[in-house]
């Protein structure tokens, strides 16, 4: 059974306009999940219809197979759960943050929570509003994985932190599912953070899942070609050909990202177009990622594979 099931699941926010259009995945047992896509891609929406914070308008989502709006206490005790945007009250102490958390979690690991605390040093008679972001997100952190969850969740829990914050904070939660099996599920723009820390690539595009792939797979799988323009090598013709995922215009150029390792994809552009003055490469994730989402161009993408 998938720890985290999304099944056709559909959400707008204004009538006509949807941010998930059909996204359908699932998380296993033991597995890291990023889940990738450019702002307003949806990343955030699908996370808190995880959460059972917001209900898909159809489609379902079941988490340890259970619904998360219906049976909210009992998904809630079983995952954690960290934010960019989380806020914990600034009022509190850390231990007091840490005791509240203690109390709503019957799996709470007591010396876990002390091992976090030791590791991040940070001084638990200090009040939320006097701590810096980064150790925020700690405490946010150890909150989160104390009650050792069966499935963590964090949407861009790293987002602007320093390089070494963010490589502490990442490595903590690695450290969590070897320790314990847990599965992870988590959002981040940082490419480097996804290459060390994911088995598994979901993307996001036009409010539908791109590319669904193991993290292996994309490094092996994935290619890009470098082809030049012309009037019979147009991004139509290309994004028409098996495998084809993306084209973007470059300058005379025409980037086109194929579900195929190099040599495949040369055969495919021989065999379909006569293409003689073209170059194909195994691609980087941060390259991919910039080719398949075309900065800001609509343009860029084809469809999902």
């Amino acid at each position: 059974m998938k720890i985290a099931q999304f099944q056709d699941i559909h959400r707008a926010y204004k009538k006509g306009v949807d941010v998930l259009a059909g996204v359908s995945f699932g998380v296993g047992p033991g597995e890291i999940v990023a889940l990738l896509g450019r702002n307003g891609a949806g990343k955030t929406t699908l996370i808190r219809i995880a959460m059972g914070m917001m209900e898909a308008q159809t489609g379902s989502v079941r988490v340890f197979g259970l619904d998360p709006r219906k049976d909210a206490v009992e998904v809630k005790r079983r995952v954690g759960y960290v934010s960019e945007d989380q806020i914990l009250p600034p009022f509190l102490k850390v231990s007091q943050v840490v005791e509240l958390h203690r109390g709503l979690f019957p799996t709470w690991d007591d010396d876990l929570a002390r091992r976090l605390g030791a590791r991040f040093a940070i001084d638990p008679e200090a009040k939320i509003k006097t701590l810096s972001k980064g150790q925020a997100r700690q405490v946010a952190l150890l909150c989160a994985v104390a009650h050792r969850p069966e499935l963590l969740i964090l949407d861009e829990p790293a987002g602007g932190l320093d390089p070494a914050a963010r490589r502490e904070f990442l490595e903590t939660s690695i450290r969590l599912l070897n320790e314990s099996g847990t599965s992870i599920l988590f959002s981040s723009h940082y490419m480097s953070d996804v290459e060390r820390m994911a088995d598994r690539v979901v993307m996001l595009e036009g409010g539908r899942v791109l590319i669904d792939s193991a993290l292996d797979d994309l490094r092996e799988s994935y290619s890009l070609a470098l082809i030049t323009a012309g009037p019979e090598v147009t991004r139509e013709r290309l994004l028409g050909l098996a495998g084809c995922l993306a084209v973007r215009q470059r300058a005379g150029s025409l980037h086109a990202i194929f579900q195929l390792d190099p040599e495949e994809a040369r055969e495919v552009l021989d065999s379909a177009l006569g293409i003689g003055d073209m170059r194909t490469t195994s691609i980087a994730l941060e390259e991919m990622f910039i080719e398949l989402l075309g900065g800001h161009g609509v343009e860029a993408t084809g469809g999902p594979p």
